[in-house]
């Protein structure tokens, strides 16, 4: 059985709300960060004295929020709202002052006069999609995820969009980066950043830290970390897997960490899938794996091809039929899809292999027999870190799960280099693509959106497609600097 199949088997601390007051006691604690997410995914925190945090902010919450300042909550009609931690994700914060001795508590949404959980927290999406999986395939049926985020970290970015009239910019600054000036170092060039030993991969050291804290603070216990193959300080932290929730939870921690780390060296991070031109962009695959009674489901090793489980290649199928709509929320900005183009090893055809990088579904094929048991896993490719964790994993697994229900066919595995045939070779294989645009996928996402049913209600991805249209118009209707190097002299 692998680490994250049973509660508590990686190294999160089960705490009990008992536990956590004697540890804020014992650490001396002066504040309490309650943090949660909006719907698009950004970590809000909210501080709280210790002194106040008693038994009864773990069972009828805290009267703290104002849900029509998030976005995708609620009107200023019916804004009050409540914040109940969770005491599994105690942890103390170490960058905060001495004078200033602070832990964080991730916390659940409830409506504030009835008490009945928020339908659009999205840390309940993911709590719904743990239920429903047990409900399909029963009560010790449990989900297991490893996400792979990727992300930049720059010595300086500069932008100006508030004076659009005079003119938009951006400047990024980075030591490593293939532009910088002579004299800084071995600038990494365009698509050779993968594993470069130090001095010429700078970033080393503060990856180390990042890793350090979210073992020895935030109980995550962390795999690898390394660079990636863009230049300009691309890299990569990979964690142990766990199950859905804890994985999201384990995933906007790591941007939590990651960003102060960079801050506290006077550095800047970010997960924005595409910030540099002509080179490749941040993801994060997403790898899956489905168990009962300690068995990984998805693992068979009498089939020939990926010792990939009958339910396996279901779910596989699921997530093939619904890509195009899943875009919608795996990659949710405008952003998304300036990664998701040929040439930069993104998943840009709908299709499955094992070990094949250019699909979007991919098998890892690193070892076979017995001993691959545990890994057996089928990862996703398009997904990016802008998304929302608590929504991305909970609408794969309903995609997955769709296929399941309904036996859908996976269809034959795609072994060649897609990105090397040709348009007519992929009709011939009946290869589609994602779609190209944020808009193009909100379309396909208003078109086949039942399979998210009954994981995400309604209210939730009414408002998904309405965050996305006004970014998608926010972005298209300002001129762009490179439409004046296009059309200027017209």
């Amino acid at each position: 059985m692998p680490p994250g199949a049973v509660e508590g088997v990686w190294g999160r601390p089960k705490l009990t709300p008992e536990e956590v007051l004697s540890r804020v006691k014992e650490l001396g604690l002066r504040f309490i960060d309650l943090q949660l997410t909006d719907l698009p995914g950004r970590l809000h925190s909210t501080t709280l004295t210790a002194r106040e945090l008693t038994l009864d902010s773990f069972k009828v919450g805290v009267p703290k929020l104002d849900g029509s300042s998030l976005r995708g909550f609620v009107g200023v009609h019916e804004s009050d709202m409540v914040l109940v931690p969770d005491p599994s994700t105690f942890a103390p914060i170490p960058w905060a002052s001495q004078e200033r001795k602070s832990a964080r508590l991730i916390c659940n949404v409830h409506w504030g006069p009835k008490g009945d959980r928020f339908s659009r927290d999205p840390r309940g999406v993911a709590q719904r999609a743990e239920q429903v999986l047990r409900d399909e395939l029963g009560q010790d049926a449990l989900s297991l995820w490893g996400p792979e985020p990727e992300f930049f970290i720059f010595d300086r970015v500069e932008w100006d969009v508030l004076s659009p009239h005079r003119g938009q910019s951006y400047r990024i600054e980075s030591r490593e980066a293939a532009w910088s000036p002579g004299g800084q170092g071995y600038p990494i060039r365009f698509k050779e950043g993968y594993y470069p030993i130090t001095p010429h991969d700078t970033m080393v050291e503060l990856r180390s830290e990042c890793v350090r804290l979210l073992e020895d603070y935030f109980n995550i216990p962390c795999i690898v970390h390394h660079h990636e193959v863009a230049t300009a300080g691309q890299g990569e932290i990979v964690f142990r897997p766990d199950t859905l929730t804890s994985a999201a939870d384990a995933t906007v921690t790591t941007k939590f960490v990651v960003k102060n780390v960079a801050r506290m060296r006077g550095m800047v991070a970010t997960f924005m899938p595409k910030p540099i031109y002509g080179d490749n962009a941040s993801g994060m695959h997403v790898n899956v794996s489905i168990w009962r009674d300690g068995q990984n489901l998805f693992y068979d090793p009498e089939d020939p091809y990926a010792e990939l489980s009958q339910l396996g290649r279901y779910f596989v199928g699921g997530l093939l039929e619904h890509a195009r709509a899943l875009a919608a929320i795996v990659s949710p900005t405008t952003n998304s899809y300036k990664r998701l183009v040929p040439g930069y090893e993104a998943p840009v055809y709908i299709a499955w292999s094992s070990g094949n990088r250019s699909a979007c579904v991919r098998i890892p094929a690193y070892h076979r027999g017995a001993v691959a048991a545990p890994s057996k896993r089928v990862e996703y490719r398009p997904p990016d870190p802008s998304c929302n964790p608590y929504l991305c994993f909970a609408a794969i697994l309903a995609a997955g799960l769709d296929g399941v229900k309904k036996k859908r066919d996976a269809g034959d595995p795609v072994d060649e280099d897609i990105y090397a045939l040709s348009p007519e070779r992929r009709r011939q294989l009946g290869i589609e693509e994602l779609p190209g645009s944020l808009k193009e996928a909100v379309e396909c996402l208003e078109s086949d959106r039942d399979f998210l049913k009954p994981i995400f209600t309604d209210d939730v991805v009414e408002k998904i497609i309405e965050n996305a249209l006004r970014e998608h118009m926010d972005v298209n209707t300002r001129p762009h600097p490179y439409e004046f190097y296009l059309y200027f002299d017209i």
